[in-house]
Formats: structure tokens, C-alpha cells, sequence
């Protein structure tokens, strides 16, 4: 039996470059998530593989070789930018005599360090502790077995028994709590789908500046920095869009390559603000020379959500940093937008961003000019408590001339109620 040895601040990087891997994209990925965890990187050991080794997960020499960097530098910690067995961690920490993490532990205690919202430690405490409980035999093998003799007999549970059966009970304890939340969640939903209100989501490989346009653009102050997944818990809040009206617009956790199945899972009903969007904004941070590969990444992702079919808005983010781009609107063959390029930091072509996002969403808007005889003024009522005139005048003969803009739905539940007397006085 070995001590375990705690986490700490200086770490040993480890890559291996696989044939069917972007590999040094990887590597630099890894050197911003361990910065993000606020872990000082000492040293860096790569090596190439075929296959990974089913002991070390490298090869018995590379693995030494791990070892003595430890010893060297005095690390605290090794981390692997790869996903790594159960076994695997145990014999590198038995070989190493320090901890050992993977990439998704990597990522998971970076989400514990940055949920703020109740719903988002639960939901990374559940991830965690999914996690965990594959790895419960790690460290823990002198538990293995019954004690005997008297005072010494138990309920007939190995410790490793009970730490199982306690893990098994705090899963289930966080799962009811999140079905409570996601029904809030849902309630929330609805009422905004009654007032008729259009929600927008943004979304977006992590670090590409959806915060910072969030806080641009709604004039808010959600934390923001240059580091993968400073945003972690949904922020909603209402912004007026020409035209369009009130609007809901939401910032959401950042995705990444290789994303954890178990947080994918656990952030299910987050991310399903972005499930029920009516437009998706795509931020992507064109200055990042991996962008097109980070662009593949959300889409997979947003496909496992099944957000797919969700209308997308691509937002060429940080052109700032772009030698001769400017601001502009890029339109496919009908004239609809599809690309807005712009920068968040410098709040350059926000006002472009904002006209794309009215001719989005006017889409699901209908405009008529009505002739509303006296004989039909009851119509009038429904049309003020609709909020929808935008110019209103009476001709010679009484009749009222009314120009209304308002959601498609709204205009047809007008005239499912008024049956055909809607669409026998409008004029254009």
C-alpha cells in the first residue's frame, strides 16, 4: 500500500502523439486547461505510440522516464492529456508516488473550481462523483478485505463496499435534486414561450468570447477572462431588438474536443436552454488557427444534444486580432444571414450583430395593414392588448386603418378566434 500524495501546483505534462491525432493542437489545449486550473506546468514529456499500453498507458521506458521527471522537478502531479483506465492511474501512481490525473479529471476539477450556481455544483458534483466511483480501488486496497475477530466484525461490507453503497445514495440524493431543477427550468420555459418571447443561446468552443459578447451586448457584467471555461453556470437576460421586440438571450457553458460523456450527461438540463433556442449564436474565435477543427467540435456536440436542427447564426468572433478585417454581414443566396464578423472586446459590428439577429428572428413576424370596418371593432381590443400597432389612422368612411407587427403564432391564434374576419380586411 502506497500514500496517496495530494494534488498540488507543479505538474508534469504528458502528450502521446497518436497517427489519428491533431497532435500539437492537443498539446497546446492541454497547456490552457492545466493554466485554467491554476497549476504551474514544470515540465512537458511527449513520446509516440501506435496503441496505448494497457499498463502505462505508455511504454515501460516512457513511463520511467515520466518518473524521473517527477523526481526532478519535485512535482506534485502528473497529467495526461489523454483519457486513462482505472488500472492505468493506479500503477503510474504506484510507479510515481504522486497523483495522477486524466484529461476528463483535468477538466472536472476546473468545472468544481467554477460552478458558482447551486444547479451548477450539483450538476459537476454528480460528474465527479460518476467518475470517481470507477476509481474507488484505487488507494484503497487495504480495504479490500473483512476484519475478523472480536469488536472487529462489521455488517458483513467491505469499506470499499460501503464507500460504493454511500457513492450510489449521493448520486441518487443529486439526481433528485436536478430532476427539482430542471421542472424550474422548464416552468421558466414555458412562461417565456407564452409571453412569446424568442431566445437566443449562444454557444461556442470555450474561450471564443461568448461571455464578453454576452456582457457587450446586454450591457451585464458575467465574469469573463482569457482562460477555458471561465463561464460555467447559464445567465439570462432580456434585450429590446428592433422590430423584433423583447428577446431572451442566454450564455452557456463553452464546449471543447473530447468533452466528458458523464458532463455532457450531468449538464443536460443547462444545456437544454439551447435545445429550446429559437437561434443559435456560434461564437467562434476566428483568430485561433484551430478554429475550423473547434467549429467541428461544437457541432458534435450540439448534435449529441440533439440542438442540431436549431437555427445557427455563425459569429466570427476577435477580428480584432486579424490584420485588414473589417466588420461585415456574409448572407447565403436568398439574402438571409449567416455570418457576422465582429469583435466582442473592441465592441466592433455589435450593431451589425444586433440587425442580423432582428432579420433572424423577423422571420417568425408577419406585417399587415388592416381596414377594420366599425361592424368588426371588436377586433380592436385584441390587437391593443397585443401590443402589435405600429400605426394607426381612420379613413372617411369610419373604417380603421391599423398597421400591426407580431409573432406568426400570435396572428394565427387571431385568426383561429376571429375565424375568416382577419383575413377578409387586410389590405397589403
Amino acid at each position: 500500500m502506497f500514500d496517496r500524495y495530494e494534488a498540488g501546483e507543479q505538474a508534469v505534462l504528458v502528450h502521446i502523439y497518436f497517427s489519428d491525432e491533431q497532435s500539437k493542437e492537443d498539446l497546446q489545449e492541454l497547456q490552457m486547461l492545466v493554466s485554467s486550473a491554476g497549476v504551474n506546468a514544470v515540465d512537458i514529456v511527449t513520446g509516440s505510440r501506435q496503441n496505448p499500453a494497457p499498463k502505462y498507458f505508455v511504454g515501460s521506458g516512457k513511463a520511467e522516464e515520466i518518473a524521473n521527471a517527477v523526481r526532478a522537478n519535485n512535482a506534485d502531479v502528473v497529467i495526461f492529456n489523454h483519457s486513462l483506465s482505472p488500472s492505468q492511474e493506479r500503477n503510474l501512481e504506484q510507479l510515481c508516488k504522486c497523483r495522477v490525473l486524466d484529461r476528463t479529471s483535468l477538466i472536472l476539477d476546473i468545472f468544481a473550481q467554477r460552478a458558482r450556481a447551486h444547479e451548477g455544483k450539483l450538476q459537476v458534483e454528480l460528474a465527479q462523483l460518476k467518475h470517481i466511483s470507477t476509481r474507488l480501488v484505487r488507494g484503497w486496497t487495504h480495504l479490500e478485505r473483512q476484519k475478523g475477530g472480536i469488536g472487529l466484525r462489521g455488517p458483513g461490507e467491505t469499506q470499499l463496499e460501503t464507500d460504493r453503497r454511500l457513492l450510489r445514495e449521493r448520486i441518487k440524493s443529486i439526481l433528485k435534486r436536478l430532476q427539482k431543477v430542471q421542472k424550474q427550468r422548464e416552468q421558466g420555459r414555458r412562461s417565456r414561450d407564452r409571453a412569446e418571447l424568442p431566445t437566443i443561446s449562444l454557444v461556442g468552443y470555450t474561450n471564443a468570447g461568448k461571455s464578453t459578447l454576452f456582457n457587450t451586448i446586454t450591457a451585464s457584467e458575467v465574469y469573463a477572462a482569457d482562460q477555458l471555461f471561465a463561464t460555467l453556470d447559464p445567465t439570462l437576460r432580456k434585450i429590446q431588438l428592433q422590430d423584433v421586440g423583447a428577446a431572451i438571450l442566454a450564455d452557456t457553458v463553452g464546449f471543447i474536443r473530447h468533452l466528458p460523456h458523464d458532463l455532457v450527461a450531468a449538464f443536460k438540463a443547462t444545456l437544454q436552454e439551447t435545445q429550446s433556442a429559437d437561434l443559435l449564436l456560434h461564437v467562434v474565435d476566428y483568430s485561433d488557427e484551430r478554429f475550423r477543427e473547434n467549429t467541428d467540435q461544437v457541432n458534435a456536440v450540439l448534435n449529441e444534444i440533439e440542438a442540431s436542427d436549431v437555427p445557427q447564426l455563425l459569429i466570427c468572433n476577435k477580428i480584432d486580432r486579424l490584420e485588414g478585417m473589417q466588420p461585415r454581414i456574409d448572407r447565403d443566396d436568398e439574402g438571409r444571414p449567416i455570418r457576422v464578423w465582429l469583435s466582442a472586446q473592441q465592441g466592433v459590428g455589435i450593431d451589425l450583430l444586433l440587425n442580423a439577429l432582428t432579420e433572424c428572428l423577423s422571420e417568425k413576424m408577419v406585417h399587415h395593414r388592416l381596414r377594420v370596418p366599425p361592424a368588426l371593432a371588436r377586433i380592436k381590443g385584441a390587437l391593443y392588448s397585443l401590443n402589435c400597432i405600429a400605426h394607426e389612422a381612420y379613413s372617411d368612411n369610419g373604417d380603421w386603418l391599423v398597421d400591426i407587427r407580431m409573432p406568426a403564432k400570435d396572428w394565427h391564434r387571431l385568426v383561429k378566434h376571429f375565424d375568416a374576419d382577419l383575413n377578409s380586411i387586410i389590405e397589403d
